[in-house]
């Protein structure tokens, strides 16, 4: 079985599908992370970039990830890129990959990057091209999630909840190595918040801890 999860940043993944990851990798499944943008000056320096882009590569490596793939379009100006630039990227990866499930951020999270990264993968995704996912899901992301406007669009509605009970404390782990964005409680990228998330919606479930998903498509063949 293959997995695709595609992240607008770095730690985006981990946040939002870090033990699920885990439990793939884990049941032998070839999980890949392709992180779409790359942060540029002004806004970043050089040396910023290359730190996040190691601890991404770390992380990653430590769940399990086969490859993480880098498609280096522009953070925070993503904006400024061809539509059809992005949107042809992202058909090239699914193609190539050949996923049999697909994670993308949720469309009503607040960061402009995520919505754009979402809607350039469900062209991607159209059941048109040659090779057709069957599942595709939505991921939560602590400080993007729930922080937009709120209203029936940018609420996150779960309906997939998995079990990684097993799993949340290589999850911790590889987010602790992003030393560029992990911050103290009550920040919402630090490790309390996103073991409180789990915690939370593994109790919704009955389970230890959990991570939740926005089912967005399944085909049955």
């Amino acid at each position: 079985m293959r997995i695709l999860v595609i992240a607008p940043h770095p730690d985006d993944e981990i946040l939002g599908v870090g033990g699920t990851i885990a439990k793939h990798s884990a049941k032998g499944n070839e999980v890949f992370v392709s992180i779409v943008t790359k942060g540029c000056e002004p806004l970043f320096s050089p040396e910023s970039v290359e730190m996040v882009r190691k601890e991404c590569v770390e992380a990653d490596r430590l769940l399990g990830v086969k490859e993480t793939i880098f498609l280096n379009h522009p953070a925070a100006m993503l904006e400024n890129v061809p539509r059809y630039k992005l949107n042809d990227d992202l058909v090239k990866l699914v193609q190539e990959i050949k996923p049999d499930e697909v994670y993308l951020p949720h469309r009503g999270d607040m960061q402009l990057d995520h919505k754009m990264v979402v809607d350039a993968a469900m062209v991607a995704l159209r059941p048109k091209y040659k090779y057709v996912p069957a599942r595709i899901m939505a991921y939560e992301t602590l400080s993007e999630t729930g922080w937009d406007i709120p209203d029936t669009v940018n609420a996150f509605i779960p309906n997939i909840y998995n079990d990684i009970s097993d799993y949340l404390e290589i999850k911790r782990k590889a987010l602790n190595m992003f030393n560029t964005q992990i911050a103290d409680f009550p920040d919402a990228r630090s490790l309390e918040a996103v073991e409180s998330l789990a915690r939370f919606r593994g109790a919704s479930m009955h389970m230890n801890a959990a991570e939740a998903f926005s089912l967005i498509r399944e085909i049955i063949r």
